[in-house]
């Protein structure tokens, strides 16, 4: 049984035709060669795996063989190759610049290929810089690098610097369907473009891809193969997510997430990964910009298509989505309700077509309750609070005076159908939570455009604000009562409530408590578009002194004498 020799020595390239992907390069040094324009100190610098020390051996042999690229020839003897990584002292390159001087016994050059050039110390650098400014005739230096930053700025302008790209994903995969032709692998075209992009532009990388998959599969690499040995996610997966986020399913949506999740798959890299899909989407609206997408044909196909059925400005908001659900992960407790989170919000996009609605939007539950949707068992869902466009107030019929105001709200605006809840077994905690929010879990589906904004006066708002106040008081709700009757309300545009308080914890108290205000004068006086604008005045503020130390203060400033008192009697405040 003969030893395996795995591809990527196996397929080394041995003359610059055979390189892949770096035709800029082998072109000028080939060039260089037959012009005798070849410099003394070459430094090559980029990725790994990308033909560095592949291109500076065979640009060593074809120095002493006269530019020809016969492969029997051997010239290895003139070839000295130093792993700066493992030889970084002074001493090492002291040796080397003693060997440098001694001329070649067969043909023109001394080839010294130094690997890994910035392993070198600081010492080592200085002792070299030199011999590599002026070196022998009979002498080339070829130096190796992944971190060209970190050579000194002295060697690098001793040498003619040659940038290597990484290898396209199309030149990758064209070299790996040789490769499988010549091995009578049965490759898919898909399958190849797999391997090439996990690479990330290494051919070194993809060939020991390659290698791994196909002693995986054996003579048949299909794309199921290369997805599931190499533990990445397959454009079906997308394309299904994208389906399902189209037609706003969201329990398919979630049950699809949960199986991707079964298989092993981090959310972090679902999400980031559908992100990048409806880019590809995006760009695939066009036949100029379909060629960005790094994909094979069939896929390209697949993409067009699905790019049809999706608009412009559904994709950005979607990929804004996605994006900032990718920027919240790592910092987020509950990662997988993060990621269900943005999945609903994508599939309710494009929900009841092109009606506005708020941020965060969320399709109610009881939708897919009427339409018969059943949802298969997964895990157990969260509980989601969703953005309503109109809070309900419960109560508001009980809260006005039958005899001094007399108003027919009912008749003004549409009737909301409330969802019936199922009683909560839940702690107390929560039941108490559950009720400070009920506005917000409530169910509803209301067109904001139907909604009435008659007029009113600045009378009206005093008149139907006492009214509040006074059923908070009934209610037991002094604290709030008392916020609410330090300023009165001041009519600032026809739909903007403007209140001013002396602190900013009671901008806070009464923002917190606002959506059953403002639901009530909303009814009252018939208009759903007002809001509050609620400012803290500092000089206001000094009118009021809650505290004993406020009051303390407000008495010093009336009278000196009283600090003069509380010491000499030591009195506490």
């Amino acid at each position: 049984m003969e030893p395996f020799i795995v591809s990527a020595l196996k397929y080394r390239p041995q003359t610059f035709k055979d390189v892949v992907g770096q035709t800029a390069i082998t072109n000028t040094l080939k060039n260089a060669i037959d012009q005798n324009h070849l410099a003394q100190a070459l430094l090559f610098t980029g990725p790994r795996g990308v033909g560095k020390t592949t291109c500076a051996r065979i640009l060593a042999k074809m120095i002493n063989s006269n530019s020809s690229e016969n492969k029997n020839e051997d010239f290895a003897f003139n070839i000295f190759e130093l792993d700066a990584a493992s030889n970084n002292s002074v001493d090492d390159i002291r040796s080397l610049t003693d060997q440098v001087r001694i001329p070649p016994q067969v043909g023109n050059y001394k080839v010294y290929i130094i690997d890994e050039v910035h392993m070198l110390s600081t010492s080592a650098f200085n002792a070299f810089l030199k011999t590599l400014e002026e070196p022998p005739k009979h002498c080339i230096f070829i130096l190796a690098t992944t971190e060209k930053h970190k050579i000194i700025p002295t060697i690098l302008s001793r040498c003619q610097i040659f940038d290597f790209k990484r290898i396209t994903v199309n030149d990758a995969k064209n070299y790996l369907k040789i490769i499988a032709e010549e091995q009578g692998i049965n490759a898919e075209d898909d399958a190849l473009h797999i391997i090439a992009q996990k690479a990330d532009g290494a051919m070194r990388d993809a060939l020991s891809i390659f290698d791994r998959v196909v002693s995986f599969s054996g003579g048949n690499l299909t794309r199921q193969a290369v997805t599931e040995n190499l533990n990445v996610l397959d454009y079906d997966t997308f394309f299904e997510a994208t389906d399902l986020i189209l037609e706003s399913k969201i329990p398919d949506l979630l049950v699809h997430f949960n199986h991707i999740l079964s298989k092993g798959f981090d959310g972090h890299h679902f999400i980031t990964g559908l992100a990048s899909h409806f880019r590809d989407l995006l760009v695939s609206k066009t036949p100029q910009t379909i060629e960005l997408i790094e994909v094979g044909e069939n896929t390209k196909s697949i993409y067009k298509k699905q790019s049809e059925l999706t608009s412009q400005a559904f994709l950005i908001n979607a990929i804004d989505l996605a994006n900032s659900c990718d920027l919240k992960y790592k910092t987020s407790k509950n990662q997988r309700l993060l990621v269900e989170l943005c999945l609903m919000q994508l599939a309710s996009i494009k929900f009841d077509g092109e009606k506005k609605k708020p941020d965060g939007y969320i399709i109610p539950a009881s939708y897919f309750k009427s339409k018969n949707i059943s949802t298969v068992k997964a895990t157990k869902a969260e509980e989601v609070l969703v953005k309503e466009t109109i809070p309900v107030f419960e109560e508001i019929e009980k809260t006005l005076p039958s005899k001094s105001v007399d108003l027919n709200i009912s008749s003004h605006i549409p009737v909301i159908k409330k969802t019936k809840r199922p009683a909560s077994g839940l702690s107390l905690s929560s039941i108490r939570k559950k009720k400070e929010h009920q506005v917000k879990l409530m169910e509803v589906t209301i067109k904001e455009e139907e909604l009435p904004n008659d007029p009113f006066t600045e009378e009206d708002l005093i008149k139907y604000w006492s009214i509040f106040v006074t059923k908070l008081e009934t209610d037991g709700r002094y604290n709030l009562a008392a916020i609410l009757q330090i300023d009165k309300p001041k009519l600032i545009d026809t739909q903007i409530i403007g209140l001013e308080f002396p602190n900013n914890t009671n901008k806070i108290e009464v923002e917190r408590q606002q959506h059953e205000l403002l639901q009530y004068l909303r009814k009252a006086v018939n208009n759903f578009s007002i809001t509050l604008k609620i400012t803290v005045n500092e000089t206001l503020e000094k009118k009021y002194a809650y505290t004993p130390k406020d009051k303390y203060e407000k008495l010093a400033e009336k009278n000196k004498n009283i600090e003069l008192l509380r010491k000499t009697f030591d009195l506490d405040l």
